[in-house]
């Protein structure tokens, strides 16, 4: 059954809630098919009743639950009519734990008395709507149902016991799984082994949700790639250095999945992340008249996979798009979070868009080929995950950053999983970055200044931002937020790494203009992520002379 779990029963019955809790509980995805419905829209439940009617409402409904039980590890909120369609009810049947969350009329309509999001609610007596509602329904209900489970006690974790006692070994499984990943500091009980073949975890956002899938060989897995396409076109958008070494296996293994390939293969550099190689995608999706319904996908570095991600949010205004990162510091960090984009001459990044993925493929093995350079840049956004929030994986990072730089499988694989599960749970929080956020950006302020200064692609990103953390540690000292000893191992650690510690001379105005150039930026104040202390951060602005003063003791 695929590790899948779907949830039927009529409107408030608690589908939301307990599947929520459920995925959780299990380390699994959720998904509510309504917001799905809606996403894919662009309008809400009711509109799409108004305008369009029940009936064309169902047939998306039904290409909704097609498609959705056709992914792996969910747990599916299923709408209350979902099972009206045949074709329907042997999907859900079929392809996953179906749950039956069961409840009186009485429990229905004290549930649902002021919800106005419910049009069939709208007319007539809501009483007898739902009488009328139960009395088709049950009977579809019980016949799709591997579980019933009666919701009159309204207590979540009672039902969630319920729910956890009649399931399956293939979840029960997922659920100890989980509960073990919890000791996230201690590397053999985390990290995958050579052996492993892959690990997933989660971006939970709703609807929204995706899966970052990590593991050795999966470039080859045909059925993995090809489960994260609904639709039969593929556009793989490349570079000329990754091109050579992985296009040619990842367009066979979609091939062999049925789908038509397009293949784009842009140049290479920080340099390139611009609207002219912006403008080179769109016209090959054009000319090769590929539809709303052709995935994207991003196999590359962080260069590629922000040019692809804002190419399929803008392409006919939204498409779907896979990051496939093949270098560390996208595995660890660009490929997760949904941010996308171009350079400006005048700033890093300030052209773009928020628009998540479908899923993210990490296949480590990409890494045997990586250029130490590259790997050092990666190895960056690893401490900087550790620095902002989570002081004891900082320490692991010290204690194996040797084993780091040397390529160790067992060490990388912990570094790109814990990197993603931090970032995946800041993600969760504030996916559009209105606060918390933010301190993602821990020498960033610091390391777009010196991309853009330099000129994109003199140095790269990781190296820029590695010399931004020396900074930015210095800056905390000054402060009073960090001690020496805080500030020391930063700079061991970053240097440890293979990343620059002392920061070009750009001059003191060319400096503060490139900064004051941020997107975190307001009111004209320059806002800086700080340690305060190792392990956590805060956003804040800082006075001017002790700015001053850390550049002076940084820059060569």
């Amino acid at each position: 059954m695929g590790g899948n779990i779907f949830l039927v029963g009529l409107m408030g019955a608690g589908k939301t809630t307990v599947g929520r809790a459920l995925a959780k509980r299990l380390n699994k995805r959720f998904i509510d098919s309504d917001h799905e419905i809606e996403e894919r829209t662009g309008a809400t439940i009711p509109l799409i009743f108004e305008i369009e009617g029940e009936a064309a409402f169902r047939q998306r409904e039904a290409e909704v639950i097609r498609d959705l039980t056709a992914q792996q590890d969910i747990v599916l909120a299923t709408g209350g009519g979902a099972v009206l369609n045949a074709e329907s009810r042997a999907y859900l049947k079929s392809r996953g734990t179906v749950i039956y969350l069961r409840a009186n009329v009485n429990s229905i309509v004290q549930r649902t008395s002021h919800d106005k999001n419910r049009p069939l609610l709208q007319t007539g007596d809501p009483r007898k709507t739902i009488e009328e509602l139960s009395r088709i329904r049950e009977p579809l209900y019980n016949e799709v149902a591997h579980i019933v489970i009666d919701t009159g006690r309204p207590n979540v974790q009672f039902l969630m016991q319920s729910i956890l006692s009649q399931l399956g070994p293939e979840h029960t499984q997922t659920q100890a799984a989980s509960a073990t990943a919890q000791d996230h500091h201690s590397l053999p009980k985390h990290s995958m082994t050579s052996s492993s073949t892959s690990d997933t975890l989660h971006v939970d956002l709703g609807a929204r949700s995706y899966p970052i899938t990590i593991g050795q060989s999966l470039f080859g897995d045909s059925a993995l790639l090809a489960a994260h396409v609904a639709g039969s076109r593929v556009a793989i958008v490349t570079n000329t250095v990754v091109a050579p070494l992985y296009l040619e296996q990842v367009s066979k293994s979609l091939r062999i999945a049925g789908k038509k390939v397009t293949e784009i293969v842009l140049p290479d550099g920080e340099e390139e992340k611009s609207w002219e190689n912006l403008m080179k995608i769109f016209d090959v999706l054009l000319a090769e008249k590929c539809d709303r319904k052709t995935t994207l996908i991003a196999l590359g570095g962080g260069v590629i996979g922000d040019m692809t991600g804002f190419a399929a949010a803008a392409y006919m205004r939204g498409v779907p798009f896979i990051q496939v990162p093949t270098t560390l510091l996208s595995q660890v960090d660009s490929s997760v979070g949904g941010k996308t984009g171009i350079n400006h001459p005048l700033g890093k990044n300030m052209i773009g868009a928020f628009y998540q993925p479908q899923a993210v493929i990490a296949d480590t093995t990409s890494l045997n080929t990586l250029p130490a350079r590259e790997l050092s840049a990666g190895l960056s956004e690893v401490i900087k995950h550790g620095a902002i929030i989570d002081a004891p994986f900082f320490d692991w990072i010290e204690a194996n950053i040797a084993k780091l730089v040397a390529k160790d499988p067992a060490a990388l694989a912990y570094a790109i999983k814990r990197s993603c599960e931090i970032k995946a749970d800041v993600v969760r929080q504030d996916e559009r970055e209105g606060g918390l956020r933010a301190i993602l950006n821990f020498g960033h302020t610091f390391g777009h200044a010196i991309e853009a200064g330099m000129g994109y692609g003199v140095w790269l990103h990781g190296e820029a931002v590695g010399c931004g953390m020396v900074m930015a540690a210095d800056l905390s000292h000054r402060l009073g937020y960090i001690d020496a000893s805080s500030k020391d191992r930063i700079v061991a650690v970053v240097k440890a790494a293979g990343l620059p510690t002392t920061a070009p001379d750009l001059g003191t105005d060319r400096w503060l203009e490139l900064m004051e150039v941020d997107k975190k930026n307001e009111g004209g104040q320059i806002k800086f992520i700080l340690l305060k202390p190792l392990g956590t951060s805060v956003i804040t602005t800082v006075p001017q002379e002790v700015l001053l003063q850390t550049l002076k003791a940084c820059v060569a």
